[in-house]
């Protein structure tokens, strides 16, 4: 099955309202002529309104990095007594289409649990946002041999109760944490082999078709250097974007990788 290539940029808690604003003045003419790639942008939320603004006119989609629910009466709760926090509605009022939950340094720094993100991404769909499920083993995990049990785990309670029709527009990342900031990477083959797990687990969840039609991004410090090996592979779909988001020509060149696949 061809499934579009999708690239993010998770720009993680870097840039102020202007840099927002330039960076996404610089990748627009890099990217104008690539229409066989979904692309966003994540940036933090005091500088979503800047770039919304800036992709104006753009096929570059804006994500954010997360988001906020309590479940209250059968409905998810869109504004109350949650200092600090932000809620699908908001997000979704400030233009944003994807939501990156689960993100490997939330579950490190913040307390991130597979069913907190399989409740956020039921709260993306109740808004009609789309969210971006990351999952993915530690390095102690990865040398004890648990990299598929840990990803199956995460992957089957971050989409417990999610209809087939939903998961079909989710994007799951797989997040290898020890490749993450460290300079390492996953070879080709040990992030195909972990994308062809994860997409098994999908279709025994729900059906060869569904698990056929969603897409895995890789998002182990994919960089301009190793992009084209990544994604020639056939299970990787695209790249959650790091470092290498934060320079327009970096991204751009990993764009454009994907629009070679």
């Amino acid at each position: 099955m061809s499934r579009r290539p999708f690239v993010a940029g998770n720009w993680k808690m870097n840039m102020l309202r202007a840099d927002a604003e330039k960076l996404v003045g610089e990748l627009k003419p890099l990217l104008a002529g690539t229409d066989s790639v979904d692309v966003a942008v994540c940036p933090v939320y005091t500088a979503l309104a800047a770039a919304a603004g800036a992709l104006a006119g753009s096929k570059i989609m804006l994500g954010a990095q997360n988001l906020h629910t309590v479940e209250s009466d059968g409905a998810f709760a869109q504004s109350g007594a949650y200092t600090g926090e932000i809620s699908a509605e908001m997000l979704k009022d400030a233009c944003v289409a994807w939501v990156i939950l689960g993100h490997s340094e939330r579950r490190q720094y913040f307390g991130e649990t597979d069913a907190g993100v399989n409740a956020k991404a039921k709260a993306c769909f109740a808004q009609g946002l789309l969210p971006i499920v990351c999952v993915g083993e530690t390095l102690a995990e990865r040398d004890l041999e648990q990299t598929n049990a840990v990803v199956e785990v995460q992957t089957r309670g971050c989409f417990a109760g999610i209809p087939a029709a939903q998961a079909k527009d989710c994007v799951i990342a797989y997040e290898p944490v020890w490749a993450i900031g460290t300079g390492r990477t996953a070879t080709p083959q040990q992030a195909q082999d972990v994308h062809a797990h994860i997409r098994g687990v999908l279709a025994s969840i729900y059906d060869e078709a569904t698990a056929n039609a969603v897409r895995i991004q890789y998002g182990g410090s994919m960089k301009p250097g190793n992009a084209a090996e990544l994604l020639a592979q056939p299970d990787i779909d695209g790249g959650l974007i790091g470092g290498a988001a934060l320079k327009a020509a970096d991204f751009a060149a990993i764009v454009n990788a994907a629009a070679k696949r």
